[in-house]
């Protein structure tokens, strides 16, 4: 019987991956285990669930079905685990948790770590990736999003986790030789250090006169998709730059970056934590993302 439940468990891995090789990386198997775990299904079941090419797997009509019978039995089993861990109040197994890489790394992953020393039984899969994850395609149980995420539409369920202060600041040095921006129009007087995200250069949202946000994009020959460094070359006085307060908050307590514009509250970007809507909320989700919302950093509450 285990080896049937590797055998499914495998072989949709391979469909969601869309492909031998990248299953193999998210099983931790080498691409001939996992095709010959496919072909152990097929060979049990007597028909063939893929059509074989040298670049690409696609699903048979027998394996279409059979993977649609597949996820409801998993979800079944994901159900029964669900129940006995709720009736016993045990924090156990998988969470699967995807977030941003600095602000996973600073904040998150400490957060998680720490739940996962209070509960011994708890498994920790955390992945770091500034790019766009696929929630359903990637099997991920969470994921930890800075920024507007529109509708999250009828797959996703999401939660407010905090709400980050941003900051614009420079280093004494550079405001000493450039002086300091009396407004947002002087800014185009000035050197931006810009941060770059999936080839798109993120505008700064900052307070006009009246205390209004107002979206300003800035020309720089200095972009960087990397915000650490872009807080290393702000401290370094190579220019302005617009940065969450977590990052910086050592850096402004300690003078070596100074705030711009303060006059009027600055501008927050949310975070949210994401995750299927068809998937049952176990109890180590609920105890994650309330660990999240109670201990990351909030303009509001931090």
């Amino acid at each position: 019987m285990q080896d049937r439940l590797d055998g499914v468990t495998v072989f949709v891995e391979t469909v969601q991956a869309g492909g031998f090789a990248r299953a193999a990386e998210r099983l931790g198997l080498s691409r001939s285990a996992v095709a010959k775990a496919i072909a152990r299904v097929e060979a049990r079941l007597a028909v063939r669930l893929f059509h074989r090419t040298t670049r690409v797997q696609s699903l048979t009509d027998d394996g279409q079905l059979y993977y649609e019978r597949c996820l409801r039995a998993l979800e079944e089993l994901r159900l029964a685990e669900a129940s006995l861990e709720s009736g016993r109040h045990e924090v156990s197994g998988r969470l699967r948790v995807s977030m941003p890489v600095l602000f996973g790394r600073l904040c998150v992953a400490p957060v998680l770590v720490k739940l996962a020393g209070a509960h011994p039984k708890l498994e920790l899969d955390l992945l770091f990736s500034d790019r766009p994850v696929d929630v359903i395609g990637e099997r991920i149980d969470l994921v930890v999003r800075n920024g507007a995420i529109g509708a999250a539409g009828e797959q996703l369920r999401a939660r407010r986790l905090s709400s980050q202060r941003k900051v614009l600041c420079a280093a004494p040095a550079y405001l000493a030789q450039r002086g300091h921006p009396a407004d947002i129009a002087a800014l185009s007087e000035h050197d931006a250090l810009l941060y770059r995200r999936a080839d798109h250069v993120q505008p700064w949202l900052l307070p006009d006169d009246e205390g209004k946000l107002t979206e300003v994009t800035l020309s720089s020959r200095m972009r960087f998709d990397d915000l650490a460094v872009v807080a290393d070359a702000a401290a370094a006085g190579m220019g302005l730059a617009w940065l969450p307060e977590w990052l910086v908050r050592d850096r402004l307590a300690a003078g070596q970056l100074l705030p711009l514009l303060d006059r009027h509250p600055p501008a927050s970007v949310p975070c949210h934590a994401l995750w299927p809507a068809a998937q049952h909320m176990h109890l180590r989700m609920r105890l994650a993302i309330d660990a999240l919302v109670a201990e990351l950093p909030d303009a509001v509450g931090d």
